[in-house]
């Protein structure tokens, strides 16, 4: 077995050659990766340098760094992941991303989330991945890259054919870009997963979401789809669920944040009722109210067995209709996983819900909710577990080991990096 090489000695040296002065965070998270004697020249390492470290101080990754770090892991094998999330990098260290990329032959995780690149640091990545073959998972939330960003990144759907997650959440994309993204996964075969939350959308009549509607109609590999915040009405929920009667690949649906309604509700319920392979269904942050979860109760309770999670948190539900669904989870065993916080709890609501976990049908690190008691009364605390856990963050320190609190890893992973 080949001698693994000096990361640490490798960085000191680059620096003095390129005239950068170290970064002391730098310097660190490649000391500890030397000593890790667990990794092997044939296993994957990912380098995680977040600028939102809180354990220690750190000074965050700019584009200089950068230039040093790229020189340093040019031809090191086993590092296949990258993690520069909450740092400073400008279109300048998208330009050094850029050239990584291209002569790269091992990174399949990288991670640029909440920097400053705009659009033509897009460009230069987007560019870069027409000719990669090994990147799988690329993280751009954030990056205010705009519409003619997020355009570059189409074009490059068009042509790549390895990469299968793809987060542009975030990044002020528009109505151009969103419309041509949602026609290049029409022949995409490799995107599993993509987040397109939070568009710039200046008109009413849901365009975008009637194009997204039409690719689920022929896409036949995408298994995870983020619409969060894009202003989607009934109209727009309408036109998804008669598209995934056809789809056979989508488990995991996303549509928090939007304007969805009890008449919204009435579609998915149809589309419940005749879809075997959704399992996960984000609500939080709509208004469907009693009404609409008592129809995604009677939905659950007596023809679907397919969704293992449901999140209506923040939905204006009272306890009529969060005891209906506590109801339906007695009946439906698949349903394993529900958030509720944010809704009008009452003492029935707190009671039927205390008896779900008491009794084991509903684990405490599966929902949102603790049941607590004072003077004879049963209440719920909340719990910080949900879909999406760990989008923004993870744990400083270890590795998220109660996967079951952010349920779209547990149940629709799509790749590990």
């Amino acid at each position: 077995m080949s001698v693994r090489p000096d990361l640490h000695q490798h960085y000191v040296r680059a620096c003095q050659n390129l005239g950068q002065p170290e970064n002391p965070f730098i310097a660190h998270v490649l000391q500890e990766a030397d000593k890790d004697d667990k990794i092997r020249c044939t296993e994957g390492l990912t380098l995680k340098i977040a600028g939102n470290n809180h354990v220690v101080p750190v000074r965050r990754v700019t584009d200089g760094d950068l230039q040093v770090l790229a020189s340093v892991l040019h031809n090191i094998v086993y590092v296949t992941g990258l993690d520069l999330r909450y740092n400073v990098l400008t279109d300048a260290g998208a330009k050094h991303v850029a050239t990584f990329l291209q002569e790269n032959s091992t990174l399949q995780y990288l991670n640029l989330m909440f920097n400053d690149i705009g659009t033509s640091g897009a460009e230069l990545i987007a560019r870069a991945l027409h000719r990669n073959r090994t990147l799988a998972y690329l993280r751009m939330t954030g990056n205010k890259i705009g519409n003619k960003g997020g355009m570059f990144f189409a074009s490059m759907l068009q042509i790549n054919s390895t990469l299968e997650k793809l987060d542009l959440g975030d990044c002020d994309m528009g109505t151009q870009c969103l419309i041509a993204i949602a026609t290049a996964l029409t022949q995409n075969k490799s995107v599993k997963a993509i987040n397109l939350n939070r568009p710039l959308l200046y008109s009413q009549e849901e365009e975008t979401t009637v194009h997204i509607a039409l690719m689920l109609k022929n896409n036949s590999s995408l298994v995870e789809l983020h619409l969060c915040k894009h202003e989607m009405k009934n109209f727009g929920v309408e036109r998804l669920c008669e598209a995934l009667y056809e789809n056979s690949s989508l488990r995991y649906l996303d549509l928090s944040c939007n304007k969805i309604t009890c008449d919204g509700v009435k579609f998915l319920v149809e589309l419940l009722k005749r879809n075997q392979t959704l399992e996960i269904l984000d609500l939080n942050a709509n208004r469907i109210e009693d009404d609409g979860a008592i129809y995604l109760s009677e939905a659950l309770a007596l023809n679907n067995r397919t969704l293992q999670a449901l999140s209506v948190v923040s939905n204006n539900i009272s306890g009529k209709g969060l005891v209906a669904l506590s109801d339906a989870m007695k009946t439906n065993m698949e349903l394993s996983y529900i958030y509720i916080w944010g809704n009008k709890f009452d003492e029935a609501t707190c009671l039927a819900f205390s008896e779900l976990i008491q009794t084991g049908r509903l684990k405490p690190n599966c929902t949102d909710v603790e049941p607590y008691e004072v003077d004879g009364h049963v209440h719920l605390a909340e719990l910080s577990h949900g879909l999406k856990k760990h989008y923004y963050w993870t744990p400083s320190c270890g590795e998220v080991t109660n996967k079951t609190a952010n349920a779209s890893l547990a149940i629709a992973a799509v790749s590990e990096h």
